[in-house]
């Protein structure tokens, strides 16, 4: 046998033995490889050493390590592949500057105060135009953030690792693509997979109702022509029932008026939380679905990218609307195909969610469809 002697910080051998037989412990830098042989089917090796190594500080997985070796004769190095726990440190919480998002916003900020021209009717020539798109870039920003902000607070109240928020600038439309946040630590349970997925889209929405609420009251602006070769934007549901609720005005027929751009803002989030919620792959829907309903989330997935192939060509070849304005159902159906072949996150344990959270997930997956409308814009 080779070198056992545990290094400082992991979990004893004895405490896995009885799933993985280990035959040799290195330790590189500051993660620790315990090289040896399973002895307990993946799912049964990683429920046991999970919450052991958790509880030292490490994040573990299972995998095939390259191992190099000098033949003794030829003086050749040697590639040997053999398995081992690989543990790494586990970190929750921010580590330094996080230069990177901070890059990334600040790119976001500027690519959305410059979409903002457009839906003002504003000239960039005039840099001082600029300042006055920032209601735009507010309400757009600060719909995607508390979105992402949703997921980064339940997974540090779960302790599972992520990092913050990375905004997508695009210098066009809206100014973004979005924002995302990486998930670097594996989910311990359904309930944890089911609070975190939830907690984007039900944060978000509250915020993009807030927006729209609040852009609702402000005054209409006087744009010519078409935005982007966006003709009009068409209105979900919830937009329409909060524009009833505060007796406002959403259309403006020949009067050359349109909607202030911080409803726009409100309309771009309601957007964004129907598109999430799709119950496919590692979405929010995704997530949603793989906690409520386990392994058969499968079998939900995968009907998904045929009911927007459905949609796009109901919408195109029945209702003969142009296709550039129902294009995006086919483009989501490919992606949606990538999603679905990817899979879902696959939680440590998988016992059952509760009655509460399979409730509250039925209501979250109501109000995405209040965010859908099936041709969200009509092109020039």
């Amino acid at each position: 046998m080779a070198d056992t002697d545990e290094p400082v910080g992991g979990p004893p051998v004895e405490a896995f033995s009885s799933v993985f037989d280990v035959t040799e412990i290195r330790k590189e830098s500051d993660r620790l490889l315990y090289f040896g042989e399973p002895i307990a089917s993946p799912p049964v090796l990683e429920r046991h050493v999970w919450p052991l190594f958790r509880e030292h500080g490490y994040e573990v997985r299972l995998a095939t390590v390259t191992d190099q070796e000098t033949d003794p004769i030829t003086g050749v190095e040697i590639g040997t592949e053999r398995r081992a726990l690989v543990a790494e440190p586990r970190s929750i919480g921010i580590d330094g500057i996080p230069w990177n998002n901070l890059l990334f916003a600040l790119l976001t900020v500027a690519t959305t105060l410059y979409a903002g021209l457009r839906w003002y009717g504003l000239d960039g020539s005039d840099p001082s135009a600029f300042l006055h798109t920032w209601p735009f870039a507010l309400a757009v920003l600060g719909v995607l953030g508390i979105h992402e902000l949703g997921h980064y607070v339940m997974s540090r109240y779960h302790q599972v690792n992520a990092s913050l928020p990375y905004f997508i600038p695009v210098p066009t439309i809206f100014g973004t693509m979005g924002a995302v946040i990486k998930m670097k630590g594996r989910i311990p349970n359904r309930k944890a997979l089911f609070d975190i997925g939830v907690a984007g889209p039900l944060a978000g929405l509250v915020a993009a109702v807030v927006v729209t609420t609040v852009g609702l009251q402000l005054e209409p602006v006087a744009v010519d022509g078409p935005i982007y070769q966006i003709q009009s934007l068409n209105y979900p549901p919830i937009i329409q029932l909060i524009a009833a609720a505060t007796g406002t005005q959403l259309s403006f027929a020949e009067s050359g008026m349109r909607v202030n751009p911080v409803v726009v803002g409100g309309w771009v989030g309601m957007f964004v939380t129907f598109l999430n919620l799709l119950p496919v792959g590692q979405l929010d829907g995704g997530h949603l679905m793989r906690a409520m309903l386990g392994k058969r989330q499968e079998t939900v997935a995968a009907l998904v990218p045929a009911a927007l192939f459905v949609l796009g060509s109901y919408l195109l070849f029945v209702r003969e609307f142009a296709l550039e304005s129902v294009f995006l159902w086919f483009f989501w159906g490919v992606i949606t195909i990538a999603f679905a072949y990817a899979g879902p996150a696959h939680p440590i344990h998988d016992e059952p969610l509760d009655a509460r959270r399979m409730a509250v997930g039925v209501l979250t997956f109501v109000l995405g469809l209040l965010c859908f409308t099936p041709v969200p814009f009509q092109l020039v």
